[in-house]
Parts: structure tokens; C-alpha cells; sequence
């Protein structure tokens, strides 16, 4: 079997497990009110913090910990025209779920539904949709058609959230005041159509939406049956920041990245979760 071939079928292995998870209803992955679940923010290929989440987890020692990830791919590049190979780390994330297919979970993100559905995103003069492909050509040569192919089915197979019986909504954003009547709360009940990934869609909004107000997080809130939402997709040079008493934003791409493991039986309000913020630099 060649390397791009096993690669491929890793990626398709981990999307048809991602499609058949057992904590999957609909589009929202609904987790048990026991053990831990530690969350992530963007981790845009940054292999050294990635690597330090899995020590972290030692899945094979604690079976009812999980673990989320969004936005792996699209890498910040050494330099201009030196391709992005981020999809190294998307494979190795596509092994962990493989390994562990009850424990590692994905949530949808903007730059990997852009990528799944050939919507271009430019950044710092880049596109970075782009340099994504030219990474895996550089890689895998002819079979990069093969392996491409197989990413963008891994891409289209993540759920759109995850709620928690203490009543913590996980998910890589929510929509913002411009677009708030596009989350349909049905739509994350459901199996997720094609239609919801374009723009006016369910998952669309849910994971570009930005600058969310006080009043716009009590509707969600209210809808969505939560008290607290952790999200990504904003930057934070600092790890993570709180927005309106209601949303916790974490990034996992830098250097001050974060992440945060909690318990899944007990309640936690906002100070709780802010204590239990863990830097990747304190992780061997």
C-alpha cells in the first residue's frame, strides 16, 4: 500500500467514525454527566502543542476522558510560498480518533468547512486554501488527488457542537448579531445537508460568526438550554479571553496556547473554568 493510499484510508476510516460516533444525535455530540472532557481552541497545525495534548490525555489510561478538536489545519507558514503541512497533523489527529474512536472527538470550524467546500480564504496576502493542497501535493505527488479527496470527507463528517449535561455548549463559534437568525437550533438535531455548509447556513453562520453581544448569548443560551459556551476562532494572544461573562474563547496555536480539561459531572460556572485553564508551555 502506498503512503498516499493508507493515508487516505485513514482519513476515510476516521470520517466514518466521526459519522458513527455513539455520542452523536443529529449534529450535536451529547456527552455523559461523567468523567472529564478537555477542550481545545484553534490549534492551526501547531504540531508541538498538539503533541502535548495527547500526553496530556493518556486516553489509554483514562477511558472516560475526552478529548475535542477544531480548526487543526491552516498553518501561520515559515515564510511566503513555502506550503502549508498542516494536514501532517489532521493525519496524526485522524490516527487519534482511530485509536481512541469513543474518546477524540472534531467540531466543524470555518477554515476546514472553507476547505471541504473550495470556499477561498485569503490570509496575509495568502490563500490559504491553497497552500493547504500545495502541502499535500508536496507530500504525496500523484496520489495527492486520492488524499485530498479523502480530507475533504474527514472535513465534512465534523458535528457542529457538543453539549454537556452541566450545561456547557462546545463549538468552534456562534453566529454574530448579523447573521443570529441563521442558527437554526432544528438544524443541530439533525444530520447535516449541503446546504447548511453554504453561506445563510446553519453551520456556516455557526462557524464564522464573530462579535457576539450580552443579548445575542442570553437568546443562545435560552435556546440551546446552556449557561456557558467555549469556543475558538477569535484570536487570543494570551490563550483565551471572556466575552460577555457567557463565552470563554480559547486558542491552542501559539505559543501561549491553552486548553481546558473539565469535569463533566459537577456544575461550573464561569470562575470555575478559568481556573482550570491550562497552558500547553506547562506540559512536559
Amino acid at each position: 500500500m502506498s503512503e498516499a493510499t493508507e493515508a487516505a484510508a485513514t482519513y476515510r476510516e476516521a470520517a466514518r467514525l466521526n459519522r458513527e460516533d455513539p455520542l452523536l444525535q443529529g449534529a450535536m455530540l451529547e456527552f455523559p454527566d461523567y468523567g472529564q472532557l478537555v477542550m481545545t481552541g484553534d490549534l492551526h497545525g501547531h504540531r508541538r502543542n498538539f503533541d502535548k495534548l495527547r500526553r496530556f490525555c493518556e486516553l489509554d489510561r483514562w477511558p472516560v476522558r475526552h478529548a475535542i478538536l477544531h480548526e487543526v489545519i491552516h498553518e501561520e507558514p515559515v515564510d511566503f510560498g513555502v506550503p502549508d503541512m498542516s494536514h501532517l497533523v489532521l493525519l496524526d489527529a485522524a490516527t487519534w480518533k482511530c485509536q481512541f474512536p469513543e474518546q477524540v472527538h472534531f467540531l466543524q470550524s470555518n477554515h476546514e468547512l472553507a476547505q471541504f467546500t473550495g470556499h477561498d480564504i485569503t490570509k496575509g496576502g495568502r490563500i490559504v486554501t491553497q497552500d493547504f493542497e500545495r502541502g499535500v501535493e508536496c507530500t504525496y505527488g500523484k496520489g495527492a488527488g486520492e488524499v485530498l479527496e479523502a480530507i475533504k470527507n474527514l472535513l465534512s463528517s465534523y458535528p457542529l457542537a457538543g453539549r454537556t449535561r452541566n450545561r456547557i455548549l462546545l463549538s468552534h463559534s456562534l453566529p454574530g448579531p448579523r447573521n443570529e437568525a441563521e442558527l437554526n437550533i432544528d438544524a443541530l438535531h439533525r444530520v447535516t445537508e449541503a446546504g447548511d455548509f453554504m453561506k445563510g447556513g446553519t453551520a456556516y453562520s455557526l462557524v464564522w460568526g464573530r462579535y457576539q453581544t450580552p443579548a445575542l448569548l442570553d437568546q443562545f443560551a435560552s435556546n440551546l438550554d446552556v449557561d456557558v459556551f467555549i469556543c475558538g476562532h477569535q484570536p487570543q494572544e494570551n490563550g483565551y479571553e471572556v466575552l460577555h461573562e457567557r463565552m470563554l474563547i480559547l486558542a491552542s496555536d501559539h505559543n501561549h496556547g491553552v486548553f481546558l480539561p473539565f469535569d463533566l459531572r459537577k456544575p461550573l460556572a464561569m470562575p470555575d473554568l478559568i481556573r482550570l485553564i491550562r497552558p500547553f508551555a506547562a506540559i512536559e
